[in-house]
């Protein structure tokens, strides 16, 4: 079990040793989402904006214009919402150079409770034309991630969780450029996952599978573009399909793979999320039951599904 953000912090002092051009920007929260790692080896190309998150993307900006490829980190809740109309007017609009790399997304940031939990950023974040948006699986792959985008040009939204999470990949992963990979081969049901659910979502597979359901599970790590090549295929194979994401249902991951699915295979969908509310203070664990993200909750509704059909 790794921390996507202690692979996000290794991630950076590597690329700003191989690219003088790497400036990484945060705003008061560096020993949390680690790019702490990258001021003491780089502290001449780290910039901290303060509590100011407008301000920071601003700072994005002009670097970008200047030539330079930016990370700009806080927590997802902050970082997304708070300078929302200069990522849009500025970094989007102007098809900019800068990687908002954000931590502490969905509800597992646990006690901090609502106001800190981000579940709607990744349905803001795909509706800016130019933006791509990533939500890595594990720890080893949002290393990949990190480290592929920062020689591709343009914005990206990289989404990263607080917790450590269980290892999906195997060392030696590689990354390459797939914005959904089947991890499990089903024939019955398709269940579309991103973040920390994939690996709930290949567990629900297991006790599913000790029922008879053969059940495909799908990493869906890049919500913008997606991958709809990959997501028609699973369909066409099970005629049946539901997502399940750390996000709200509204606008989500769910709701990207559903516009895919409808325009071109349509097939009975469902979503497991959060259920158009804010998230609320307890621990990972608990705040994972309490909004029916286990893999019990997986399992039993592609059993529910299955059984309605």
């Amino acid at each position: 079990m790794a921390e996507m953000r202690k692979l996000y912090g290794q991630a950076l002092v590597e690329l700003g040793d191989e690219n003088k051009n790497i400036v990484v920007l945060d705003a008061d929260l560096s020993a949390s989402t680690k790019t702490s790692m990258f001021k003491e080896a780089f502290p001449e190309r780290h910039f901290n904006a303060g509590i100011a998150e407008s301000n920071l993307m601003g700072m994005a900006a002009g670097l970008a214009v200047s030539g330079k490829i930016v990370f700009a980190s806080t927590f997802a809740v902050f970082g997304t919402l708070r300078p929302y109309e200069i990522i849009r007017n500025l970094i989007c609009h102007n098809n900019l150079n800068v990687k908002i790399v954000c931590t502490h997304a969905g509800v597992t940031v646990g006690e901090d409770g609502a106001t800190h939990q981000s579940v709607e950023d990744i349905a803001i974040m795909r509706a800016l034309p130019n933006m791509k948006v990533f939500v890595p699986a594990d720890a080893a792959q949002a290393y990949e991630i990190i480290k592929a985008q920062a020689n591709v040009p343009g914005p990206a939204y990289i989404r990263l969780t607080r917790s450590g999470c269980n290892d999906v990949y195997k060392e030696g992963y590689k990354y390459n450029d797939c914005g959904a990979e089947i991890l499990n081969e089903g024939k019955n049901i398709s269940i579309f996952a991103c973040g920390l659910m994939v690996d709930k979502a290949l567990k629900a597979a297991q006790i599913l599978a000790d029922k008879n359901i053969s059940a495909e599970v799908i990493n869906i790590n890049r919500i913008k573009p997606i991958d709809e090549k990959a997501i028609i295929k699973s369909v066409n194979k099970t005629k049946l399909a539901f997502s399940v994401e750390e996000h709200s249902i509204i606008g989500g991951m769910g709701s990207a793979v559903a516009e895919v699915i409808v325009r071109n295979y349509p097939v009975k969908m469902d979503f497991i999320g959060i259920e158009d509310t804010f998230g609320t203070s307890g621990k990972s664990d608990e705040l994972l039951k309490y909004f029916n993200l286990t893999q019990t909750d997986i399992a039993n509704k592609a059993i529910s599904m299955l059984s309605d059909k």
